[in-house]
């Protein structure tokens, strides 16, 4: 049998008023603050993987051009006719692959003008991302044989420019000598990432390909779609490793380092809760040991009397301690993952979306996260009070048993 274990579990029987209290205090602290934790794990991850979404979206995960493509957006034309080309499908982790050119414009309507980056893309592009952030009309209906004059333009163009579905417009792109093409507005997105919302219109990439004078072969590059975002730096090597020497790749972290270097900074506010909570609970829990000790001083001297010594007594004590942190750990994770259903669920809480880039707040649920903040949170309380413990070896037999 084991006796500590067993002396523990009977501690809780009796219950004095105070004493009692106290314990209440320190399972509702930790529960208040594991809930906290897994609340703001939950909405910290929930909004980078939606923000990070967003820019992938746009972007993708991997880009294949010539070295020289840099933020202008213009770059000496691919061969689309290469051997990975759509062969790199084929490598587990990669879910697609498509080609796309890029190239500077702006739009002018009557009264207003406002400059784009007019994205051509063919026949093999993946509409998962804008097919779910479509307001009005339809997506392209692209195809290799014929060139569409239809365009898709962000909410915030929209807004902007006046435009609705079906209205015809005008981009000049900007060239030596300048040229213009009038376009129809097929279908209107909404991401709420405005950086990015403002400046993309997508189209045919047949009007780049004669507009660069190219041939119906070459295009501005190639988007790899990835399986796992957190593979990233990874697949890029692997797709380095199977492209030629004279094509650069780059990860959707490369190309906006500031938008990823603005999400990691989120992780530091994640940091300081977890430990202010954690710190809050350990330190309540120090109280509530030592107040047990108190309280059961003629318990101690009695164990003393009867043989028991200091390291079977502090391991009573931390038993009792566990069982306390086992309940608040409980009650937390019920408070915490219920909340956070609720708002994954209804999306109780709305926010800004010209201001945080969404119309609600995000919720994200890691279970490898929650079982880490338990795992974690039980550890270091624990670890706290090993040292509290060992005052137990000052504890007298004789004044312990004559304590009142």
């Amino acid at each position: 049998m084991n006796i500590p274990y067993f002396i523990a579990s009977k501690m809780g029987a009796e219950n004095p008023r105070l004493t009692g209290l106290v314990k209440a205090i320190a399972i509702l602290s930790i529960s208040l603050g594991l809930a906290v934790m897994i609340i703001a794990v939950a909405v910290v991850t929930g909004f980078q993987d939606e923000i990070r979404s967003k820019v992938i979206g746009f972007g993708s995960h991997i880009q294949i051009t010539n070295f020289d493509y840099n933020i202008s957006y213009e770059a000496r034309p691919v061969d689309r006719r290469q051997d990975f080309y759509p062969g790199l499908t084929e490598i587990e982790g990669i879910r697609h692959i498509q080609v796309f050119a890029t190239k500077p414009g702006i739009i002018k309507t009557d009264d207003e003008i406002h400059g784009v980056i007019f994205k051509g893309i063919g026949e093999d592009f993946s509409w998962d991302f804008f097919r779910d952030r479509l307001r009005q009309g339809s997506i392209l209906n692209l195809s290799d044989t014929t060139t569409s004059n239809q365009i898709i333009i962000s909410e915030y163009v929209s807004r902007m420019l006046q435009l609705n579905i079906d209205d015809n417009v005008f981009i000049y792109f900007i060239q030596d000598p300048p040229r213009v093409r009038r376009f129809s507005v097929a279908g209107i997105y909404e991401t709420g990432l405005e950086e990015l919302d403002r400046i993309f219109v997508l189209g045919d990439i047949s009007h780049i390909q004669r507009l660069n004078n190219w041939t119906s072969y070459q295009v501005g590059g190639f988007e790899v779609l990835l399986d796992n975002t957190r593979q990233m730096e990874q697949m890029n090597e692997l797709v380095r490793d199977n492209i030629p020497y004279t094509l650069n790749s780059k990860t959707i972290r490369q190309i906006y380092p500031q938008i990823f270097d603005w999400l990691a900074l989120l992780d530091m506010n994640v940091y300081v809760i977890i430990i202010i909570m954690i710190l809050v609970a350990g330190i309540n829990m120090i109280t509530t040991l030592l107040i047990s000790v108190l309280e059961k001083t003629n318990l101690i001297g009695i164990l003393k009397a009867l043989g028991a010594g200091n390291a079977m007594i502090r391991k009573v004590f931390l038993y009792h301690a566990g069982f306390l942190i086992f309940r608040g750990l409980f009650l937390g994770n019920i408070l915490g993952i219920g909340l956070a259903l609720l708002q994954q669920r209804f999306g109780i809480i709305k926010l800004s979306q010209e201001s945080y880039f969404v119309d609600f707040v995000p919720i994200n649920f890691e279970i490898p996260y929650i079982l880490a903040l338990n795992a974690g949170t039980f550890i270091i309380c624990m670890a706290m009070l090993i040292i509290p413990s060992y005052i137990i070896a000052r504890v007298s037999p004789v004044k312990a048993i004559t304590f009142r």
